[in-house]
């Protein structure tokens, strides 16, 4: 099985990337983790592809991908993605559950980061959180996914619904 899981900053791709590997003994690949040096310091953007394209080599049978990056094999991924699942959580539930994601890891590297990047949360992250990530092109590529790809695309609007559909293993 191969699933994509996309949505907004703050939703909570990375841990539900994390169950579903778990769940179905696949390897998962963050691409926040490839995205960073140490120091929150961006990437170079072939140095990215090429780690994404060699781990979708590498695991024909299986993966779960956390992430947007849509210059990273955006195409391939969706393509190959036997589940898309797509985290629409409004804006709000994003901006505290990162808020929540900081406190709980400030001063530390979370588990699906880069080391040294240590948990942040400044004004630039909350806007982009609650506006700048959030733009019409944003939404307009999630429509198009899911006019695309609807019988593998999953939109998931609510943390209940995604722990109902977890429960019920529809996910």
């Amino acid at each position: 099985m191969k699933i994509a899981v996309i949505g907004y900053s703050g939703a909570g791709k990375s841990t539900l990337a994390g169950m579903l590997g778990e769940k179905y003994s696949l390897p998962v690949l963050h691409l926040d983790r490839l995205n960073y040096s140490p120091g929150w310091v961006e990437r170079p953007k072939e140095a990215g592809a090429a780690e994404v394209g060699e781990f979708l080599d590498a695991n024909p049978s299986g993966w779960v991908i956390d992430g947007n990056y849509s210059r990273w094999h955006y195409e391939r991924r969706m393509e190959e993605a036997d589940r898309i699942i797509l985290l629409d959580y409004n804006r709000i539930f994003c901006f505290f559950s990162a808020l929540g994601r900081y406190r709980k890891y400030k001063n530390r590297t979370r588990p699906d980061m880069a080391d040294g990047c240590d948990e942040k949360f400044d004004l630039d992250f909350a806007l982009w959180i609650l506006w700048k990530g959030r733009g019409r092109k944003q939404r307009d590529r999630h429509d198009r996914l899911e006019k695309k790809y609807g019988d593998k695309f999953i939109r998931i609007r609510s943390r209940r619904r995604l722990n109902k559909m977890l429960r019920e293993g529809r996910i």
